[in-house]
């Protein structure tokens, strides 16, 4: 047989085919890469981050159905307790209150020949020695911070009392308030002892008048109007002056497609937004106007024109944040552009595609971000994906939940005495779908629960139901072995005579405001997460994946 040649023209003609075939996989290798690098999209952060995903299934978290879930805010994700604000105050221990006994010295008098038994000196110090000492034994899930001088009650033996505390669980520094009634008796030696406490908010006479709403503190029935914490401040920050405005540097977003999605979708873009305002050491300017998805309206649509405020610590983002509102910076920039000839340099960002890093040395006042391309690319929390990710930290610590749902929370965990247990029993449309969670519906039927939480909660405690059930009687069974709490028994607190009520329509321009579904399953998650003992349903009461079958 002849030897192959590689210089007879056979072997050129055959080693050039082969050239021209490795030459053409080659480019049709880059043609392919490149189609797939042009047209590939980034998963969806609630599937591919793990922070979030973390985040979103933790069992602290009281996650009703898919994205209706409160996402946790700064003061749940913290590791420690916020750092306390200058001036704060401390904790009052059963040392601090021996002090304020020693103080007293040993010539105070304990009750004037302690003949009289029927009635009590509320202003005497010891009295409110011994209900300081009183509510550390009865109320150790939260730390009392301030006390009011006590003040008669209803009858000689009672006395009011109002003071200032901080849930042991809650790792924000927010104060609340409480004004309880005690009954008062007497010692052996005379010295002063609480008899019966009073329940929350029961210390009226101990509310004083700056903590009422306007008017004389009492409604056309003779009653006392709701009690308005004047603690929140959730004012809009005005710049003040043309010069002012000018020395400012900004970032600007648009509105994107993140508007009208779900709300923890919302938070996950905003705290995007927010990032990238701190790491160029800008101001953000952010819109206070949310639109809430149609997964918790009563109408079952998008309702636009819902106030952040509503949802989010306000007071606290303008504390930690570079902020300042949509609506007064538009006003201040209008107002420059009308008095001055020379305009305020913008740069435009068509694209999310331009990295923060890139603008890092940007000198412009005004960064805009323009969201104008369709979904998905125009989430603001694409800004913060790929390399951005290295550079951009999400500041949760800035974002804390409304005080106002907050104080609703306080009202349903003191109105038990913050001695509960708390059951979250998911149904709604995962239980009617039986191809993802087969046994849900029957593992959380009526007699189920009966059957399952008397081996969990001891019999007849405090039982908190945080649920998405709508039927309000359907726990009915449990009320033969508990005293069964549900978010529906505390309509007063949110009712068009409460508190809420009145500050959230003043916020509102005048206009009542819902409590909607966002806010139903912010509040249940806060008491769900302050109760002693805590059954879940996917990992307590069920064995079906929380995520559908095969999931867990």
């Amino acid at each position: 047989m002849k030897d192959f040649n590689p210089t007879d023209p056979i072997g050129q003609n055959i080693i050039k085919q082969i050239s021209n075939v490795c030459f053409s996989v080659f480019v049709f290798s880059v043609l392919v890469f490149t189609v797939i690098a042009i047209t590939y999209q980034p998963p969806d952060p609630w599937e591919s981050s793990r922070a979030l995903t973390k985040i979103f299934t933790d069992v602290e978290n009281a996650t009703f159905k898919t994205d209706n879930s409160v996402l946790k805010t700064g003061e749940d994700i913290a590791s420690s307790p916020v750092a306390t604000p200058e001036g704060s105050l401390s904790p009052i221990t059963e040392s601090s209150i021996e002090k304020s006994e020693s103080d007293l010295g040993t010539n105070a008098t304990l009750k004037s020949g302690c003949e009289d038994l029927t009635v009590v000196n509320c202003s005497d110090p010891r009295v409110l020695i011994a209900i300081q000492r009183f509510n550390l034994r009865q109320f150790k899930a939260i730390a009392f911070l301030d006390y009011q001088t006590p003040v008669n009650g209803s009858k000689e033996d009672e006395c009011d009392v109002a003071w200032r505390f901080r849930n042991k669980k809650e790792k924000s520094w927010r104060k609340y308030r409480d004004f309880r009634r005690f009954k008062l008796g007497y010692n052996d030696d005379c010295s002063y002892k609480v008899i019966r406490p009073g329940r929350w908010h029961s210390g009226l006479n101990a509310r004083r008048p700056w903590m009422q709403s306007r008017g004389n503190g009492r409604g056309q029935s003779g009653k006392f109007s709701p009690v308005v914490d004047k603690e929140i401040n959730d004012t809009i920050p005005v710049l003040g002056s043309d010069s002012e405005f000018r020395k400012g540097r900004y970032l600007y977003y648009s509105r994107g497609g993140d508007y009208c999605k779900g709300m923890n979708h919302f938070i996950w873009s905003f705290l995007c937004g927010l990032g990238e305002a701190q790491f160029l050491n800008r101001t953000f300017v952010m819109d206070l106007s949310i639109c809430l998805a149609s997964t918790y309206t009563q109408s079952n649509k998008d309702e636009e024109g819902k106030d952040f405020r509503f949802y989010f610590d306000f007071e606290h983002l303008k504390e930690v944040s570079s902020i300042v509102e949509e609506g007064e910076f538009m006003k201040d920039w209008r107002r420059w552009d009308r008095s001055h000839k020379r305009k305020i340099p913008v740069r435009k960002v068509a694209s999310y595609k331009v990295t923060p890093m890139q603008l890092r040395k940007d000198k412009t006042p005004i960064i805009w971000r323009q969201f104008d391309a369709p979904e998905p690319e125009n989430y603001w929390y694409r800004v913060c994906e790929g390399p951005s990710a290295k550079y951009i930290e999400r500041p949760w610590e800035a974002l804390w939940k409304s005080k106002r749902l907050m104080n609703i929370v306080s009202a349903i965990s003191g109105s038990m005495d913050w001695d509960f247990d708390a059951v979250h029993v998911v149904r709604g449309e995962k239980a009617k779908n039986k191809e993802l969670w087969p046994h849900l519906d029957a593992d959380t039927s009526p007699d189920a629960l009966v059957a399952k939480l008397q081996g969990a909660v001891a019999p007849w405690r405090n039982l908190y139901i945080a649920t998405n059930e709508p039927f309000y009687n359907y726990f009915d069974k449990l009320r033969s072995h508990y005293k069964v709490h549900l978010l529906d028994d505390y309509q007063h607190l949110w009712g068009n005579a409460s508190e809420w009520y009145n500050e959230t329509t003043l916020l509102n321009v005048g206009r009542p405001v819902e409590f909607d579904g966002y806010m139903r399953v912010e509040v249940d998650t806060e008491v769900l997460f302050r109760s002693k003992t805590r059954v879940e349903t996917f990992y307590n009461l069920t064995a079906d994946c929380k995520d559908g079958i095969n999931t867990c």
